[in-house]
């Protein structure tokens, strides 16, 4: 056998009570079925409603404030951005950069973060480059037919002469600076030129006659290096 529901068992239970009139048998029906002894009338109901609709939800806001949080993420006019100290970045990348971001509508701080995220890495990649480009031309110069093989570590010896005649400090931070000393071409024209120098100072010429000892005129040296 099911139970009975709430109103059943109120029912029930008011029928089973001596009454001496109706309206206190209403009475008690509505007592246990509210809880305050008092039925709520049709007027209090809709205004109760009235009341919880104007009632504003927890975790509402002004519809101008999103309005304000997207305009403070806009992209600035222009972008103003930090470099790392010791380095540099290029104004034509930057500017693509800004472009992008812009479009983007990136804000002066997230534009910000994702440069120095991405830079880093950027330098990285083209240093490994640089490298690789270096390290290419080694390879061929210690293979070149001329000058490398067996005999590199002489004609370098060779080359040398030619730098330590003629090179300057400026020349020789260049050369270290950017790879172009292990370029097979700037060996060349150096073991060239050291090879003249070398040659100039033994005792040639006709009659019997001995040039001076020591590098030449840059003339004179263009015509030993380049003459058939």
């Amino acid at each position: 056998m099911t139970e009975p529901s709430m109103v059943e068992a109120a029912a029930t239970t008011t029928n089973a009570a001596p009454s001496s009139s109706a309206p206190a048998s209403t009475s008690a029906t509505a007592e246990k079925l509210y809880g305050d002894g008092q039925k709520p009338t049709a007027t209090q109901e809709p205004q109760a409603a009235k009341a919880a609709a104007a009632e504003p939800v927890a975790g509402d806001q002004p519809a101008a404030e999103p309005e304000a949080k997207a305009e403070a993420k806009a992209a600035p006019e222009k972008y103003e951005f930090k470099v790392p100290e010791g380095r540099q970045f290029d104004a034509e990348v930057l500017t693509t950069y800004s472009e992008v971001a812009r479009e983007l509508n990136l804000s002066q701080e997230a534009a910000q973060r994702v440069l120095d995220a991405m830079a880093p890495k950027m330098a990285e990649r083209q240093m490994a480059q640089i490298e690789a480009v270096r390290t290419g031309w080694a390879e061929s110069s210690k293979g070149d037919k001329e000058f490398g093989g067996e005999k590199l570590p002489e004609n370098l010896s060779v080359a040398k002469k030619a730098l330590d005649a003629f090179g300057t400090t400026e020349l020789r931070s260049l050369l270290n600076e950017s790879g172009l000393g292990n370029h097979p071409e700037v060996i060349r024209f150096m073991y060239r030129a050291g090879k003249a120098i070398s040659e100039d100072r033994m005792v040639t010429g006709t009659r019997g006659a001995a040039k001076p000892a020591g590098p030449r005129s840059f003339n004179d040296l263009a015509d030993a290096l380049y003459s058939a």
